[in-house]
């Protein structure tokens, strides 16, 4: 090492000693009576042309890039009939790749369903998307891309999953 570092990193040992001093002294843990408060006006100056002296290198901050929407066929919509919370994740991918998502959860427990309303919930405001009751018990989850109209809710509820 050259002379000029080690005296920077002995200088800010120093600081460091002396920073932890004076919480010492502030503590009640040792006395103030051998302690000075204020260093020498000498190291100071010497302190200050030191991190003068040493420049740090300032780069551009990375932008964000957009992240690469996939655009699912307007025509495919993927029908998951979930027995329990561990096919949580492929309603999830489904839905991340842009295609809408019927959810029939007939066929779980109450604790279960719930649970995955909440994390469709989730989804749906992470990824934009929108959520909709068909029935009791089936849901369809909309990327923000597809628009669902109101004729083909009532297809959707007055069809296949009709639950009245």
């Amino acid at each position: 090492m050259t002379q000029a570092v080690v005296w920077n990193v002995k200088c800010r040992g120093e600081i460091m000693a002396d920073r932890l001093k004076k919480a010492a002294v502030w503590l009640g843990l040792v006395s103030d009576a051998d302690y000075s408060a204020d260093p020498p006006e000498e190291e100071l100056t010497d302190e200050v042309e030191a991190r003068e002296a040493s420049s740090a290198t300032v780069t551009d901050i990375e932008t964000r890039r957009p992240v690469k929407t996939k655009v699912a066929d307007p025509g495919r919509i993927v029908t998951i009939q979930p027995k329990n919370y561990n096919e949580a994740r492929s309603i999830g991918e489904s839905f991340r790749d842009g295609v809408p998502v019927i959810m029939n959860l007939t066929e779980m427990t109450e604790a279960e369903a719930k649970r995955l309303v909440d994390f469709s919930a989730g989804l749906i405001f992470g990824l934009h998307g929108n959520i909709e009751r068909i029935t009791s018990k089936v849901f369809l989850l909309s990327p923000p891309n597809i628009t669902v109209t109101a004729e083909d809710k009532e297809r959707l509820a007055g069809g296949f999953y009709n639950q009245s």
